[in-house]
């Protein structure tokens, strides 16, 4: 088995290079994932780094790789996966909650569930591209624990509203503080895995968020039946429980959340140096390289995988927020009430967290990412027809399965597969940050497509749904791939490399994923 570190041949590690292991990485923090082709592109970070295993075999090189990767995945994968757990569960319950005779008990009348539904996606989408700035600027371990807490609170305090103008407060405020969580965990874990790894911990991660559609449907109709308990009607239940398991959470974030390998309190010195030295022979851009610049910003912006990837993003997220947001009131259209309803949403959201995890694993394993993207939104493109095309429930039902196992594992893919394509701590950040923040803006979209008088069959939600999966997501997915490819194919055949002319080699390091050695990931 070929060695994860470099060749033997590599400079030993200097005596002394454990003992002063904490001096050499403090100075060491990652940016974007990104894969080597096999050209020097003159990144020699790995040179820099003292190799704490000198003199071990292949073998036991490899082994020490295994038990460091699941050591990070056993403090890492189910602590944030939690965390979105509960960022998506209380961010959908307003849906069992509207199951639970919200609307009467505060006014609100005609529009003003899709109202309620709208206003989180503004804050939500506007303050997203800006997150991964704060993140880098404050540490994981003070921007997550702050979000979390506060996101918790204005949950709990969305029970205590008496009136719709409450309501839409407390959503607002809730976008607003969620806003962080999803691309500061993706661009969180780019610093701790290979490229070929972020894949599945993003899929795992993700999971989290049909998983939530499950549990809420479960704890919904539970709370529910807590109706009259202090004076409060069963939906405010709803919302305080959840909101106080939110903040109980957000409490141990402090303590949970390590901020980067180089200052990871898990790891021993030697495991420090070792993640550093997977990082760095995958070829990732160290961030002391780069200082904040809106040269960064401009590269964002204009790179047209930005925006490729921001219409498969849209692609993903409206149909997502569309199912989750409205399965429960779908399932009242089926002729299922109340407690019924709440737990017939339970069995699609467990199909779409299994797939989720599968496609995750296939497309580390094979790098298909845009074939898993076409494959996976065909399939959820069939099941949204079938809830257009019948008024049978039995077949809308199975169509609910389709649909769920067809946007879930999309979402995590494609972001995967943006992060895969950009190199550069802050151009990735600005990037992730614009594909996420236009994805979540089309919230929007789902928030007003569902319409009460369109009761039971909801023609215009489940066609604008259809229409999103098959020309944004799927016809997306077929351009960026074959765009890629195509990019790929041209600087194989060194038809790029006047790019690298007259520019000396750290030059063409920070050309980051301009640079003509940098192989696409389709």
């Amino acid at each position: 088995m070929a060695s994860l570190f470099g060749s033997n041949g590599e400079k030993p590690a200097p005596e002394n290079a454990t003992a002063n292991v904490n001096e050499k990485v403090n100075v060491v923090t990652y940016g974007s994932d990104v894969e080597s082709s096999g050209v020097s592109s003159g990144n020699n970070d790995i040179d820099d780094l003292p190799d704490p295993d000198v003199g071990k075999t292949d073998e036991e090189r490899a082994a020490l790789d295994r038990a460091l990767l699941w050591k990070i995945d056993f403090w890492l994968i189910p602590w944030l996966s939690l965390l979105y757990l509960l960022s998506f569960l209380d961010r959908t319950n307003i849906g069992n909650a509207r199951v639970a005779h919200m609307e009467p008990a505060i006014g609100m009348v005609g529009r003003d569930y899709n109202n309620a539904l709208t206003i989180f996606f503004v804050s939500y989408a506007l303050a997203e591209p800006v997150t991964n700035v704060l993140l880098k600027r404050y540490t994981p371990r003070v921007f997550f624990t702050a979000i979390i807490l506060l996101w918790g609170i204005c949950m709990t305090l969305m029970g205590t509203v008496s009136n719709k103008a409450g309501l839409l407060a407390c959503r607002f405020f809730l976008g607003l503080a969620e806003a962080g969580l999803f691309p500061g965990v993706n661009y969180y874990l780019s610093c701790w895995y290979r490229r070929s790894e972020l894949g599945m911990r993003a899929a795992l991660f993700f999971s989290a968020a049909a998983l939530a559609g499950s549990f809420g449907g479960l704890l919904a109709a539970a709370i529910s039946k807590m109706n009259g308990v202090g004076g409060y009607e069963g939906w405010r239940w709803i919302f305080i429980l959840e909101g106080i398991l939110t903040v109980f959470v957000g409490l141990f974030c402090w303590w949970m959340i390590n901020d980067f390998p180089d200052t990871a309190r898990f790891l021993t010195a030697e495991e420090k140096l070792r993640t550093l030295r997977r990082i760095a022979a995958d070829n990732q851009t160290r961030a002391e390289t780069e200082k904040l610049d809106m040269k960064y910003v401009k590269a964002a912006i204009g790179d047209w995988k930005t925006w490729g990837y921001a219409v498969i993003y849209m692609g993903c997220l409206c149909p997502l927020y569309s199912f989750s947001l409205f399965l429960p009131t779908i399932m009242l259209g089926m002729g299922y009430k109340d407690t019924r309803a709440q737990l017939m949403s339970v069995p699609p959201y467990a199909a779409a967290a299994a797939m989720t995890v599968f496609i995750g694993w296939l497309a580390d394993r094979t790098r298909w990412r845009g074939y898993c993207n076409m494959a996976v939104s065909f399939m959820g493109c069939v099941g949204f027809a079938m809830l257009l095309a019948t008024q049978n429930p039995h077949v809308q039902y199975a169509g609910t399965f389709l649909g769920a196992m067809g946007i879930y594992p999309t979402v995590s893919n494609s972001l995967t597969w943006a992060s895969n394509n950009v190199e550069g701590v802050y151009k990735r950040g600005v990037m992730v940050g614009i594909v996420v923040g236009w994805g979540n803006l089309n919230g929007v979209v789902s928030s007003n497509i569902y319409i009460k008088s369109e009761n039971p069959h909801y023609r215009t939600g489940h066609a604008t749904v259809l229409a999103y999966m098959l020309v944004c997501l799927f016809g997306g997915s077929i351009f960026m791939h074959f765009m890629l490819r195509r990019e790929n194919k041209l600087r194989k055949s060194g038809r790029r490399d006047h790019w690298m002319e007259g520019k000396t080699a750290e030059e063409v390091r920070m050309m980051g994923d301009v640079r003509p050695d940098f192989i696409y990931t389709l």
